[in-house]
This record gives structure tokens, sequence and C-alpha cells, in this order.
């Protein structure tokens, strides 16, 4: 079964950059100043995403959601005058190729709406930094904080476990003494959820067993059978779907029929259609700071009709709703750059960074100004739902879980 998933899934070291954002820097035909990715007619957008590797699910919806936002935009006028376009890059999660592909679009783009994965975000970092590329990562790791370029959007992974530690204690028996299991990546991933969970258990009064694997483990039977043997009452899961599906479909079929919650990439609905089904739905839930797209919220509503219109074959995902989430975020900043008279790379990051309430009608409102803190403290709860709409419906709406506050402070102190 894992072999089948893992096909199913499939199916569906830093670099010297040669872009500077001083490059080329200079006023447009209409005043606005402009630099790298920008000229009077275009405004060029970057992503380099997975379209073959283990999120290669997620990297299809993440684009076509982006493309479909862009054509929106340019079917409106455009920003600022100018033609939106998207240069995409598939990396295949693998950092050298991302490397490479950054190497190859840096000095031709304004941003990066999207560039999947810690791994690779590590690499970029720095060259991101010094390149002042506004860069939101499909990424959630702490470790991507406090930079002026890069932001996270939503909550990190060590605030989603810690939201998954409470919703396990206030609605699943777990108690003081118990033991849950956390299995994660290896990597910024898997690091800061399990920073997440254990702050969170210690608080509840609980003991944290860990299994640290790779993304290329998508059999997690062995996982299971240590975690048994610890006799764990729950488990969290920060990975990809074909793990969050191995692990669950093994625990069910040896009668470790405990609670699950997964971090939001560790889910995908093309995971209905597999033998997990069933123990996905009485087993699973997902933590996310975003909305389920079956969501009633307008602003998401009409974003699944819209990309149902125009990608009537594809599935509604969670990365059609982040990766359009990001797309109108980065819009915002673009046209709060023209409206400032620059649409420079370090204008583009000047003008994201000045804002602090942003709401673009697809989830909570987002804090950007602080680069050291993030975005949002609040998270969903979903469950799977092989009838609704991106196979999973709210449990929870959003809310900040009691704790996250201290913990924030305790960690900036």
């Amino acid at each position: 079964m894992a072999a089948a998933l893992a096909a199913l899934l499939l199916a569906g070291t830093g670099c010297s950059s040669k872009a500077n954002s001083s490059d080329s820097a200079g006023d447009g035909a209409d005043g606005v100043r402009t630099g790298p990715g920008v000229t009077d007619k275009t405004i060029k957008l970057g992503a380099l995403t997975d379209l073959t590797g283990p999120y290669a699910t997620l990297g299809k919806s993440i684009v076509q959601a982006q493309q479909m936002w862009a054509d929106e935009v340019n079917a409106d006028g455009g920003i600022c005058d100018r033609r939106v376009e998207i240069v995409v890059k598939d990396h295949g999660y693998d950092v050298q190729k991302a490397v490479t592909a950054y190497a190859d679009i840096s000095a031709d783009v304004v941003a990066l709406p999207q560039v999947i994965g810690s791994p690779v975000m590590a690499a970029l970092l720095d060259d991101i930094d010094r390149d002042k590329l506004l860069t939101f990562p499909q990424a959630w790791a702490a470790s991507l904080l406090d930079r002026d370029a890069v932001q996270v959007l939503g909550t990190t992974y060590d605030i989603d476990m810690i939201a998954a530690v409470d919703f396990l204690t206030r609605t699943k028996g777990l108690a003081k003494g118990d033991t849950i299991g956390h299995v994660y990546f290896e990597g910024d991933y898997g690091a800061t959820a399990l920073e997440g969970s254990q702050w969170a258990a210690k608080k509840a009064g609980l003991k944290v067993v860990g299994q640290k694997i790779k993304a290329t483990d998508t059999d997690l039977s062995a996982q299971v059978s240590a975690l048994r043997k610890e006799g764990v009452k729950a488990i969290l899961i920060s990975a990809g779907p074909a793990q969050t599906a191995s692990l669950v479909g093994v625990a069910a079929s040896r009668g470790l029929k405990v609670p699950v919650v997964s971090s939001a990439p560790g889910y995908a609905p093309q995971l209905m259609k597999t033998p997990a089904a069933p123990a996905l739905t009485a087993m699973l839930n997902i933590v996310s700071s975003a909305p389920a797209t079956s969501s009633d919220l307008a602003g998401v509503q009409k974003m699944v009709a819209e990309y149902k219109k125009k990608y009537p074959d594809a599935l509604v995902d969670a990365g059609v709703l982040s990766g359009y989430n990001a797309a109108r975020i980065m819009g915002a900043d673009l046209k709060k750059a023209c409206e400032s008279g620059s649409l420079a790379r370090e204008d583009v990051v000047k003008a994201h960074r000045a804002q602090s309430n942003v709401d673009v009608g697809l989830g909570t409102a987002q804090d950007f100004s602080d680069k050291g803190q993030p975005a949002s403290t609040s998270t969903y709860v979903h469950k799977p739902d092989a009838k609704a709409v991106g196979a999973a419906v709210n449990v929870e709406e959003a809310h900040t879980a009691p704790g996250v506050e201290e913990y924030l402070r305790s960690r900036s102190s």
C-alpha cells in the first residue's frame, strides 16, 4: 500500500546568485521606479516548485492557482498598468536543482510568490535576503523568520503542533502522564514541529516519543511498531501525504486506533481514493492556518468556483487555497509599491512590511510588520471528508491555542 500511495502522489547548499537588487534600477516611462523583473509592460514573478517529487500534487495546485490569479489580474488591466507573468521552475524537492533554478531566474523576477520546501528555503535564504527578493515560501519552519525579504504566511509548524496538543487534550481525552508519538521529517520542517509539540506536551504533563523519518520513507511500519511499544495514546505527524496515509493505515491495521493529528502539508484529497481512506476518516485531524477549501467563507467559495471553471478535471485541495492566498497578498504588495512610486525589489519588500492587518478574504488577518514573528497565531482544525470540496471540512474555526503567546515570548527572549 505504501508503494502505491507513493506512486499516486508522485504522479499527480547555497549558491551565489547573479542577481542584484540594484541592477537595472531606473524610472519607467510612467515615472515608476523599476528594477529586475519589471519593465514598462510586464511584472515578472518566479515560482520554484515541486512538480515531480513528494509534493507534486501540492506544487501543481499552487502553480495552477497562482496562474489563475495572474489571468484574473491581467484581464482586469494588470498591476501598475503592467501584465503579470509567472516563470515556473520544477526542482522536484531536490535542493541542488532548486539552487540551480534560482540562479537561472533570480536576475529576471521581482519576487517569488512560491518556493516549496524547507530544505530548499534553507539553501536559498542568504541569496534571497541579499537579492531583496520578496519570497513567500510554501514552508513554515520557524528558521525562516527574521528575514526582511522572506515571509512565512500564516503560522509556523511549532504553533500548529501546540494547537494539535491542545486539540488532543481538549477533545480526545489525553491527560497528564500520557504518551504521544511524533513522526516528523528530518530538517527544519520536522525540527520546528517537534519543538512545538515538546513544549506543549511539557506544559500538559505529557511525554513525547519522536520518530524521525526521511522524505523518501513511505512505509512507516517500523515507526508504528515502535510507537505501539511505547503505548502512545495519540500520534502527531509532520511529513507528507504518503507518510500520513502509511502511518494511519498501518496503525489501524495493527489495532493502534488512536487519534492522529497532521500538519497541513501531510494531507491531500487524493488520499481519500486509497485503501487508507477509512482509517483516515476515523482517526485523522489536520491543523492548519487556513480554512478547509469547503469553508463557507465567501472568498473561498468564489475561489473554488473559479478554479473548478478553469481546471474542471483538477481536485481542489489546500494547495489551491495556499497558492491563491499567497498570490493575492503578493498582488496587494505590488499595488502598494506602485502607489508609492517604485516597483524596485527593495521597495516591494518595504511595501509588504508596512502592512499589519492584511485580510484578503481567504482566512484570518495577518501582520507582516514584525519579521521576527509569525504572521498569524490562529489555526483551524479539519477532518477528512471524501464528499466535501477538497475532501476535508472544518471541525474548529480559527483560534489561537492556549499557550501560543507564552511560547512565542519564551522563544524571543
